[in-house]
Formats: structure tokens, C-alpha cells, sequence
């Protein structure tokens, strides 16, 4: 009868054997195939044991509630060769040579067409743009030859009127100036009788002696200076008769416009005191 704790060696023991022939015969299987693919000239001696040895009985050991199960060897797989996959043949390209040369050839020919159609446009476009400047120089010369006849009958007008003008202020002058003419004399006529009616003919004789005095006059009338003898009567009482008349004549007689005083700052007389 086995007792218990024998029961759990014999256990232990076989599991034991079993995990060593299994490791043997993984180990054999790897050499096999390792030998197969790589063939080696050393061998590998296994000692095997028909039965277990003898091995003295250990201390009870109290009873597992489960025995642990040795990790199975797993299993070896063969790598089989890899096959290469076979290049595939070269394709000859002078096809799409072919297609890309004629494909950029019919591009070129397009090219060319379409520089051709804009050529064409825009010489269209130039003789248009020149038809029209044409044109528009043209109204522009017809526009300027109508300012210009415009300006010229302007022109016309206006001398024709400038000379309407001028023979109309000469007339004015003409008649402005003999009517100032007229003034003149008179009040040169004034000046001379007014002087003559102070002079003391006694002292000139019974001649007709002939003195001339040159006076300046100042707006009121008055003498700005001494009045000069131009031209003696032959007589020294005659000529200082003569001055002293002028002198005492003081204001002599001006003409009231004021235009007209320029003609008497500076005058020159005649006398004849026995006229």
C-alpha cells in the first residue's frame, strides 16, 4: 500500500521525467532541422536513463491544493525561403516618346496660331486707333480753322473799330486842341492888354518900338521870378516902362480849366506899347 506523501513523490518524480523528455525531444527536433539546413559534422551524445535513480525520501511536505504545470516548449516553426518575386520585363517607351513629341508639336502649331490671330488684332486695332486719329486731327483742323477765321474777323472788327476810335479822339483833339488854341489866345490877348494898359508910353516915344519878355506864372496868376528881356526897344526907359508894367499888372488873367495852365508857365510876349 503506497502511502500518501510516497503518492505525492511519485507524482513530483514523474512529472519530472515527463518535463525532461519533452525538453529531449524539443531539443532533437531543433538539432534535426538545424542539421537539415545547416549540416554540422559533430554529434551531440544523449545519456538516457532507463529508471529513475534512487533518491531518498525527503521530509514530509504538506499536500499543494495544486501542483504547477511546467511551461510546454513551443513548438518550432520552419522558416520556409523566401521566393523572390520575379522582375517584371522592361516596356519599351518610345510610344509615349512618340505621343509627348507629337503632343508638344500640335502645342507649338496652336502657339503659332494664336500669336498669328493676335498680330492680326492688334495691326487691326493700330489701323482702327490711326482712322481715328485721322479723323480727329481732321475735326480738330476744321475747328481751329474756324477759330482762327473767327479771330481774324474779330480782329478786323476790332482794328476797324481802333481806327473808328482814333479819327474820332483825333477829331476830339483836333477840335479839343483848337478850341484850346482859341483860350490860348485869348488870354494871351488878356495878359498882353492888361501889361499894355500900365505902360507908360511917354517914355517910349513916337515910334512903334517892338520889346519882347520872356515870365513865368504861377496858378494864381502871380510872377514866380523877374520877368527877362528878350528883346530890347533901343529905349532903356522904354524897356523898364515896360517891366514895370508887368510887374504891376499882378495877377495876370488865367483860364479856369486847369489842363490848360501848362501852356502858361512859361510864356513868351510881344509888345508894341504904342499900338
Amino acid at each position: 500500500m503506497i502511502r500518501a506523501y510516497e503518492k505525492e513523490v511519485s507524482w513530483q518524480a514523474g512529472g519530472l521525467a515527463i518535463a525532461v523528455h519533452l525538453a529531449l525531444l524539443g531539443a532533437l527536433l531543433i538539432s534535426f532541422n538545424w542539421k537539415a539546413a545547416h549540416p554540422v559534422m559533430n554529434v551531440t551524445e544523449v545519456e538516457l536513463w532507463d529508471s529513475l535513480p534512487n533518491v531518498q525520501a525527503p521530509m514530509p511536505i504538506p499536500p499543494s491544493p495544486l501542483i504547477e504545470e511546467q511551461p510546454k516548449p513551443e513548438p518550432v516553426v520552419k522558416e520556409e525561403p523566401k521566393v523572390e518575386p520575379k522582375p517584371e520585363p522592361m516596356t519599351k517607351e518610345e510610344p509615349k516618346i512618340d505621343i509627348a513629341l507629337e503632343k508638344k508639336q500640335k502645342e507649338l502649331e496652336q502657339k503659332k496660331i494664336a500669336d498669328k490671330l493676335k498680330k492680326e488684332l492688334a495691326l487691326e486695332q493700330k489701323k482702327q486707333l490711326a482712322a481715328l486719329q485721322a479723323e480727329s486731327l481732321k475735326d480738330e483742323k476744321a475747328n481751329n480753322d474756324k477759330l482762327l477765321k473767327e479771330e481774324a474777323v474779330k480782329k478786323i472788327q476790332q482794328e476797324a473799330l481802333a481806327d473808328d476810335k482814333a479819327q474820332s479822339d483825333q477829331q476830339i483833339l483836333s477840335a479839343k486842341a483848337a478850341a484850346n488854341a482859341g483860350v490860348l489866345d485869348e488870354f494871351r490877348s488878356k495878359i498882353q492888354a492888361k501889361i499894355r494898359g500900365n505902360v507908360n508910353k511917354a517914355l517910349c516915344g513916337n515910334g512903334n518900338p517892338e520889346l519882347k519878355f520872356d515870365i513865368a506864372l504861377m496858378p494864381t496868376g502871380e510872377l514866380s521870378g523877374v520877368p527877362k528881356l528878350t528883346k530890347s526897344s533901343g529905349t532903356v526907359a522904354c524897356d523898364e516902362a515896360v517891366e514895370r508894367a508887368i510887374m504891376a499888372s499882378q495877377p495876370l488873367p488865367l483860364p479856369s480849366d486847369a489842363s490848360l495852365f501848362s501852356q502858361f508857365r512859361n510864356l513868351k510876349l510881344r509888345f508894341r506899347p504904342n499900338d
